[in-house]
C-alpha cells in the first residue's frame, strides 16, 4: 500500500513537471502484490476492466498502466458521475424558476457610471498594482483544434499586422499596466505575476512557445506555467475507456479545475508568498481582455467582494450566452436554454429600450486571495457536468481500437462560476463594460463570420482606429472595411491612454502603432 501512495505521490509530481525522470533509467514493474491490491480496489467498483490487457503488456506498459490507475479513485469516479448523471432534484421547484437582476448594490456599468468614479477605481487600481498586491489567472488549457492548429489557443496569430499572437498581446498589456503603476507611483520593479493555466497536451507546447519568445519581455520568475488536473472518460455504461491497452483515456476536468489545480500545482502558495491579494482571471480566446484592468480591481476591492465578474450587453434576445443572475436568492450563470422566450425578451423597467436580462457572461473575473485561501472548505461541494463526446477507445473483449461515429462516452468537467452560488450576495459584484472595447471570443476558423479570426483582428484594429481618433490623429484608408483600422501596441497604450503625440497626424491604415516616433 505504501508503495501505491508513492506512485500516486510520483506520478501528481510528474504531471506537474515537479520532478524528472532520470534518462536511461528502466521503469520498475510493480510487484505482484501491489498488483493484486489495485486490482482488488478496481474489482470493488466493478472498474477491472481497466486491467483487461495488463498480463499481456511489456514493462514499460505495466509500469505506465500502474502508475496511472494508481493516481486514480474509481470509487470516487463512480460517484462524480453518478452525481453529474442524475443531479439532485431540488425542493422548491417554483422557486428556482424565479430569476431576478442583481441588485443595483452588487452592479456597477461602465456605459452609465460617472467619469468621477470610473477615475476612482482606476486610480486606487493602479495602487493595488503598484503595491505587489495584484496577480493574473490565465486559462490556457485549450488546443486550436476548431481553428485548424494542434497548438495552443494562446499561440494562434489572429492575423494583426504585427502579427502578435494572443499570448504576446496578453503579455505586453500586463507589461503595460506594470509600467503605469511604475510611473504613477515613481518606482521600479512593480510586478504583476501571471499564472498561466495549461491542460495536459498544451503545457509543453506552451513552456516552449515562451521560452522561445523570451517571456515577452517579462521576467521568466513571474510566469507561472501550471496545469489543470484530468478525468477519465466514461462510457455511456458507466465504465472507464482505455485510449490504448496501457493508458486509461482522460480529458481536462474543465474550467473550473482551477481551484484544485491552484492547490496541487502550489500556485496558491506562490501568491502567498508574493502577499497577493487580488486575482484577475480570464480566458485566453478573447483578444480584447484588459489584463489586471485597474478599474475592474479598483472597482472590486473598493467593495470588498470575494468575487466580481464583468459582463456586456447580450446582443438580443436570442443570443446563445448564459447570464449572470440572481438565481433562488444567490449569485449564479443561467444558461440561455434554462430560459423561455417571454423572459429573454422581457424589457427593463428603468431602461425600456435594453433587455431586463442582458448581463452576458464573458469568464472574466475577480477573486479576492482570502476566498482562494478557503478552497479546501468548498471546492468538493462543486458539482460536475456532462460532456457527451465520440471518444476513441480499446474495446476490452477484443482488443479492438475503435473510433465511434456517435457519441459513445461522457467527459465530466467543472466550470469556474459553478462557485458562484456559494456566495452571499454581499460578497458578489458584477460590472458591466462596453462589448467593443472588451471583449472578441476567438472560437470558430477563419470564414465563420462571428468569433472568428478575422473578426478578433477587426476588433482589435477598429479599437485602435477610435483610440488614434481620439487623441486628435486622422485616419485614412484606400482600402476596404478590414484595411480601416490601426493596430495600437499595447507597448504604447493600455486602454487608449498616451498617445497625444498622434495629434494631428494623418495616420494611413493598416497600420502599426508600435513607438512614438
Amino acid at each position: 500500500m505504501a508503495a501505491a501512495v508513492r506512485d500516486t505521490v510520483n506520478n501528481l509530481l510528474d504531471k506537474l513537471n515537479l520532478r524528472s525522470k532520470e534518462e536511461g533509467v528502466p521503469p520498475k514493474e510493480p510487484s505482484e502484490q501491489e498488483v493484486k491490491d489495485l486490482r482488488e480496489l478496481y474489482a470493488k467498483a466493478k472498474q477491472d476492466q481497466v486491467f483487461a490487457f495488463y498480463d499481456e503488456l511489456d514493462t514499460l506498459g505495466k509500469a505506465d498502466l500502474y502508475e496511472q490507475l494508481s493516481s486514480i479513485d474509481p470509487n470516487h469516479i463512480n460517484e462524480i458521475t453518478h452525481q453529474a448523471l442524475h443531479p439532485p432534484e431540488t425542493s422548491g421547484k417554483d422557486e428556482e424558476k424565479e430569476l431576478k437582476t442583481l441588485p443595483d448594490s452588487a452592479t456597477a456599468s461602465i456605459l452609465d457610471s460617472e467619469s468621477e468614479d470610473i477615475e476612482s477605481w482606476y486610480s486606487s487600481g493602479l495602487d493595488l498594482i503598484a503595491e505587489g498586491k495584484v496577480a493574473v489567472v490565465l486559462m490556457a488549457g485549450g488546443q486550436g483544434t476548431r481553428l485548424g492548429s494542434s497548438a495552443p489557443k494562446g499561440c494562434f496569430n489572429i492575423g494583426l499586422p504585427s502579427e502578435k499572437s494572443l499570448f504576446q498581446i496578453q503579455a505586453e498589456r500586463i507589461w503595460k499596466v506594470q509600467q503605469l503603476a511604475e510611473k504613477k507611483h515613481n518606482k521600479m520593479d512593480v510586478v504583476v505575476p501571471w499564472y498561466v493555466m495549461t491542460s495536459g497536451p498544451t503545457r509543453k507546447p506552451t513552456e516552449l512557445f515562451f521560452q522561445e519568445h523570451n517571456y515577452f519581455g517579462l521576467r521568466k520568475e513571474n510566469v507561472v506555467i501550471f496545469e489543470q488536473g484530468v478525468l477519465p472518460c466514461i462510457s455511456n455504461d458507466g465504465k472507464i475507456l482505455l485510449e490504448s491497452k496501457s493508458k486509461v483515456a482522460v480529458a481536462p476536468d474543465g474550467n473550473g479545475g482551477l481551484y484544485q489545480a491552484l492547490l496541487t500545482s502550489n500556485a496558491r502558495t506562490d501568491m502567498r508568498k508574493r502577499g497577493i491579494k487580488h486575482i484577475h482571471g480570464y480566458c485566453v480566446d478573447n483578444s480584447l481582455v484588459k489584463v489586471a484592468d485597474p478599474v475592474f480591481l479598483g472597482f472590486a476591492a473598493s467593495k470588498d467582494v470575494d468575487i466580481a465578474t464583468k459582463v456586456v450587453r447580450k446582443r438580443n434576445a436570442n443570443e446563445s450566452v448564459g447570464l449572470i443572475l440572481l438565481k433562488n436568492g444567490k449569485p449564479d450563470v443561467v444558461e440561455y436554454s434554462e430560459i423561455d422566450q417571454a423572459t429573454a425578451e422581457a424589457r427593463d423597467p428603468k431602461q425600456p429600450d435594453v433587455l431586463k436580462f442582458r448581463a452576458a457572461n464573458i469568464v472574466n473575473h475577480y477573486y479576492s486571495f482570502r476566498f482562494l485561501e478557503s478552497i479546501e472548505e468548498w471546492s468538493a461541494r462543486l458539482p460536475y457536468h456532462v460532456a457527451r463526446k465520440k471518444i476513441p477507445y480499446v474495446d476490452t473483449e477484443k482488443g479492438e481500437k475503435i473510433k465511434p461515429d456517435k457519441p459513445n462516452g461522457i467527459k465530466l468537467e467543472q466550470f469556474v462560476f459553478d462557485v458562484f452560488p456559494l456566495l452571499e450576495l454581499d460578497k458578489f459584484a458584477q460590472m458591466e463594460v462596453e462589448r467593443e472595447d472588451e471583449f472578441s471570443p476567438l472560437k470558430n476558423a477563419r470564414g465563420a463570420g462571428e468569433d472568428d479570426p478575422d473578426t478578433s483582428r477587426n476588433d482589435i484594429l477598429n479599437q485602435g482606429k477610435r483610440w488614434i481618433q481620439q487623441a486628435g490623429a486622422i485616419v485614412v484608408s484606400e482600402g476596404g472595411a478590414d484595411d480601416a483600422g490601426v493596430e495600437v501596441s499595447p507597448l504604447i497604450s493600455y486602454g487608449g491612454e498616451g498617445l497625444d503625440f498622434l495629434k494631428s497626424r494623418t495616420i494611413k491604415a493598416p497600420a502599426v502603432i508600435e513607438k512614438e516616433k
